[in-house]
Parts: structure tokens; sequence; C-alpha cells
């Protein structure tokens, strides 16, 4: 008797995602739809812009106008406390605030910090705060203050959060994103040094599903790399007419670019694989997240995606070129929204993952 054949079906990968390593997008959107109401009604005349973009904007004089902006680390800062490695946190807190300021087109002008620790370490302390202070050399700004809060009995034993808080500067005339938008529009990204300060609920949750000892403390080494500070490729560039807007990749990936401009779909082509941060490749080659959770979480290589006016595309990326040679065009906005469609599509196009949309 001949044994009977078995078929065995084809399994799915146990894919993992922000929300499962506990980070809910849809619900910190709520949130912010929920307080917005509130917050308007602090507001007067001279708030230009405020909840929603990457910078707010406050009218200083008929001309100019003040930006400013506010973030944190994030769950990097676990990594720090693993390695006991402080002094590049610093960088990320103030990168990821002037960033954004950039995509309004200010020019930082002065940061300020804010420390809270159970029990003070001044060594530790320290190297935050030297951290702090070359960022903003890098940054071009001055950091003028801060705060350092020492609460017992609400931090763990020699961890630590931070904030960090930067104003800059915009003349009316160059606010981005401006009104000029318009489809074929090209898309030029410049590369990031890592997963800059986003994401990394999932990362740890990653590197403790899948790294092994021998190159665990690599690999998170790799992860303390400080964020990216674009402020001396973007200063003069941002002035000028054929830049239109800006997007600085963070939380939620490239579902930031839609920001510059919700009226219009967008296309992007990912860098190539090879050409990625060695800390990326190495995750992403474990294949335990889909490539459209990758991109609507991580920079993917992309640290800020700015929009230019086809015909000057070449001038564009030549001043780019001279601060980053892997800066390159990246895409296109490829049409308008339509009222059925409601909103923001963005397709992606990948040498490892295929095409597939986000929005």
């Amino acid at each position: 008797m001949k044994p009977k054949k078995t078929f065995s079906k084809k399994r799915t990968p146990p894919f993992m995602s922000y929300q499962a390593s506990g980070v809910n997008r849809d619900l910190g959107d709520t949130f912010v739809s929920q307080i917005s109401k509130w917050v308007k009604s602090t507001q007067n005349s001279k708030v230009v812009a405020g909840v929603g973009g990457f910078a707010s904007l406050y009218q200083l004089n008929s001309t100019d106008l003040l930006a400013a902006a506010t973030d944190g680390v994030g769950t990097k800062l676990k990594l720090a406390f693993e390695l006991n490695e402080h002094k590049t946190i610093g960088e990320d807190l103030v990168a990821m605030c002037v960033n954004d300021l950039l995509c309004v087109g200010a020019q930082p002008l002065f940061f300020l910090d804010y420390l809270a620790t159970g029990k003070l370490n001044p060594r530790q302390a320290s190297d935050v705060v030297y951290g702090i202070t070359q960022g903003c050399l890098k940054a071009q700004c001055a950091l003028v203050g801060g705060e350092t809060a020492e609460m017992p009995g609400f931090y763990a034993k020699g961890e630590y959060d931070c904030a960090g808080f930067a104003v800059g500067l915009v003349k009316k005339k160059a606010v981005l994103p401006r009104k000029t938008i318009k489809n074929n529009d090209v898309l030029i990204s410049l590369p990031s040094s890592g997963f800059h300060s986003n994401g990394y609920s999932l990362l740890r949750a990653l590197v403790q599903k899948k790294a092994t000892q021998s190159n665990r403390k690599k690999l998170l080494k790799a992860l303390l790399t400080p964020t990216e500070i674009y402020t001396q490729a973007l200063g003069k560039i941002l002035n000028q007419v054929s830049v239109k807007a800006a997007a600085h990749i963070t939380g939620s990936g490239l579902l930031n670019l839609p920001r510059v401009g919700s009226k219009f779909h967008y296309e992007v082509q990912l860098p190539s694989f090879e050409t990625l941060p060695w800390a990326m490749r190495e995750i992403f080659h474990w294949d335990l997240v889909t490539g459209k959770e990758l991109c609507q979480t991580f920079n993917m290589g992309m640290g800020m995606i700015i929009v230019v006016d086809p015909k000057k595309k070449d001038r564009v990326l030549k001043d780019l070129k001279r601060f980053y040679p892997n800066a390159r065009v990246c895409g296109r906005v490829s049409s308008k929204v339509t009222p059925s469609e409601g909103s923001s599509k963005i397709k992606v196009h990948s040498d490892r993952w295929g095409s597939f949309e986000l929005q």
C-alpha cells in the first residue's frame, strides 16, 4: 500500500509591526484631533501655522516669522542605557527639532533642553549636554538655556528622559511649503545616517527577537548613530524659488510626504538596498517586517525629501551633492487627489519589496 501524499500549507512569516510593539499611530492621530479645538482657542491672529505642520509659525513683524518645534528622542534612550553611552543622544535631540524647522524654510536661531532623571548622575548628564552642544554647532544655533529636574522615585535607576525646543526665523515670502507645488515636480532625497530617532520600539523588539549574542552589541552601537542634521546643506537652498517644500522623514516614515501637500499623490523609488546604512540592511535582511510597514515606520535611508521644480533639479542636486554625494532624485509629485479619492497616496517602488501603496 502506497503511503498517502501529504501537503503542507504555505506558511506566512510572523511579520511584526509598529503597533504590535506598542505604538498606535491611529490613536496618536485621534488624540491630536481631540485636542486641536482647545489648542486653537489659545491662539491669536499672529499664529500663522499651528498643530499639524512640521513646525509652528508666529508673526514677528510685517516681514518675519518665528518658527518653533519641539521633540524628544523616544525609546532610543533604552539603547543608551543598556550600552551606558550618552554622548550622542543630545545630538539626536537637536536634530529632531531643527530638521523640522528647515521644513518650513526657517534657519535655527536657538535651542533649549529639558533633562529629567530620578537621581542626577553628573557624568551621565554632562555627556547628554555635550551631545546637545555638538548638535547645536552642527545646526548653527545657540544653546541658550534648559532645565534639569531631579525626581526621586519617578524614573528607574540610571534612566532619564529629555526634550528639546528649537526656535528659528523665516521671511514671510520664503515660508515652505510653497503654493506652487504641481504635478511632475521632482522629489530629491538626502541620505539618512541610519534610523535616526524613530521606530525604536519596533527596532528593540526586532533586536530582542533576532539578534545573536555575537552581533547584538555591534548592532546596538550602530543603532545609536545620531540623527543627521541638514542645516548646512539646506541653509541657502531653501531660499531658492525652485525649492517648493521639504519633508523631514521621521515617525510614520514616508507618510510624512503628504504633510507638504495633501492635495497630491506621490511616487517614490527607494534607495538601492546595498546603499542603505549597515544596521538597516542587517535588520531588513531578517524579513520580520513587511516592506509596507517598514516604509510607514522608518526613513528607509532618506532622512529629508525636498520638492523641486523639474527645470531646476540639476542645479539643486549639484548644490546638495557638495554636502551629500548620495543625494538623488527619488520620485515625483504624480497627480492631484480627486474628490472621490479623498486623501494622498504614495506609490513606492523598491528593488527588494516590489511596488505597493501607502495611504
